[in-house]
């Protein structure tokens, strides 16, 4: 691809480790934001905290394991990150609420392990998928996932995300603007190391006016302290995770698999996203059974000791798009930064106060160009939204993946089960596409493809 960067190394080490910890800044809001919410979860549901699993230091330290883990299987060729996925914080809630048998009378710790069992076997169904692909090939596989699929939901991807960066702008939109403006200008008219590095300095403009806010007595929106150095000043400099074992059984683990099928199509829109942005088809090379397995197998041994489960971060793939850079490398050197930060409760602390403000306005702009890498996937593959079936299906993906804002929710087995939008989006337009007639896309002769 034009202008970008494939190998970070000739840009010297002080401006990869700087650009590492742009993509760790990217991916900390929301990664942190999982075990945040599970804890409240099961703190309603129990009137006890996590202490043992999910929580920030086991979810980081996950996290960049993942990371790593993911790259080695796809032959360090694939510039994602793996975070923690929101699409089973409602297999979380369902589990934290389980009342019946076993679980009455449970406490915190020990129902997030058996929900963790849960994540296991959802991270192991992918295995399967990507068993199947890979012996039936990926362009089998591919015919049901064209760009007139692939394209809507990964506008999709970008434009569900979109309300919860608002949410966090809204807090402060003066903090949420300046680091807006900060990254804007500096995508525009920044000269070297700013060039590549707008997110960073998005971030530190606005933490420095936040800083200044403060001390002058300015607050929140809602009236609350725009910082708080309490939690920074009680933590340790040097803290274990609390790792647990996940435990099994039958009710938590029928809530979790069902939203495999639903992580595994985000997961198949993640990696167009990122193919379309790098300009590398990371579908066929190193292959999208490589891919799913990595992210699985991830998740899976995320769960078994703990953890959330992963999925490849839209953040990441923003930043990617914003600042040309597509060296794996750096997406490692986050992921060491991740799981160091792991080990250190007082870094931990100091990252976590950044106002939700500024994550909002940093993901303001990250949200919308991963909508645009949606639309330039149709635009690259020539999709003709003149044909009428194309016009279906992508409008059906759309209404399906925007309009359905609380998903679609159904009891199995006696347990609550919540398909997203997103999977229901990606279903339907995997079944229109197959069923209606007029294909015009064969995958693999399309050089964007």
């Amino acid at each position: 691809m034009k202008d970008a960067i494939t190998d970070a190394r000739t840009l010297g080490k002080p401006k990869m480790l700087l650009l590492g910890l742009q993509h760790m800044f990217a991916m900390f809001g929301a990664t942190i934001l999982v075990p945040i919410l599970v804890n409240s979860y099961f703190y309603e549901a129990t009137g006890e905290p996590i202490t043992q699993g999910v929580t920030i230091a086991v979810t980081l330290f996950c996290a960049g394991a993942a990371t790593l883990f993911f790259h080695v299987v796809t032959k360090k060729k694939v510039p994602a990150f793996l975070g923690s996925s929101f699409a089973f914080l409602g297999g979380f809630a369902t589990v934290a609420n389980l009342n019946t048998g076993k679980f009455a009378g449970m406490g915190a710790n020990e129902k997030v392990s058996y929900a963790c069992g849960g994540i296991v076997v959802a991270g192991l169904v992918y295995l399967v998928l990507a068993f199947i692909i890979y012996r039936v090939g990926v362009r089998r596989v591919m015919r049901f996932l064209p760009p007139v699929v692939t394209g809507p939901v990964i506008v999709c991807i970008g434009l569900n995300l979109l309300p919860s960066a608002v949410t966090n702008a809204s807090q402060n939109w003066i903090l949420a603007l300046i680091a807006l403006a900060t990254i804007i200008v500096l995508m525009v008219r920044g000269k070297g190391i700013l060039k590549i590095v707008p997110i960073l300095m998005g971030i530190v403009v606005a933490y420095i006016v936040a800083v200044v806010m403060n001390a002058c007595g300015m607050t929140n929106a809602d009236g609350s302290a725009i910082l708080s150095f309490a939690p920074v000043a009680e933590a340790s400099w040097v803290g274990w995770q609390g790792f647990q074992i996940a435990r099994f059984d039958l009710t938590p683990t029928l809530v979790m698999v069902p939203i495999s099928l639903a992580a595994m199509m985000e997961h198949v829109g993640d990696v167009s996203a990122i193919s379309a942005t790098v300009g590398q088809d990371f579908v066929s090379d190193p292959g999208l059974h490589r891919t799913l397995f990595g992210d699985g197998m991830a998740t899976a041994l995320a769960g078994l000791f703990g953890g959330p489960a992963n999925t490849t971060y839209g953040e990441n793939t923003g930043v990617l798009e914003i600042t040309k850079v597509h060296d794996p490398r750096v997406i490692r050197t986050a992921a060491v930064m991740a799981i160091i930060v792991s080990f250190v409760p007082k870094f931990s602390s100091i990252i976590a106060t950044m106002p939700t403000a500024i994550i909002g306005g940093v993901s303001f702009l990250l949200y919308a160009m991963i909508s645009g890498i949606g639309f330039r996937n149709m635009v690259e593959n020539k999709v003709d939204l003149a044909k009428g079936r194309n016009q279906i299906v992508m409008a059906m993906i759309l209404a399906c993946g925007l309009g359905l804002r609380s998903g679609v929710t159904f009891n199995l087995v006696g347990a609550t089960v919540t398909l997203t939008p997103l999977a229901i989006a990606s279903m339907v337009g995997i079944i229109l596409n197959a069923i209606l007639p007029g294909k015009d896309y064969d995958f693999g002769t399309h050089s964007k493809g």
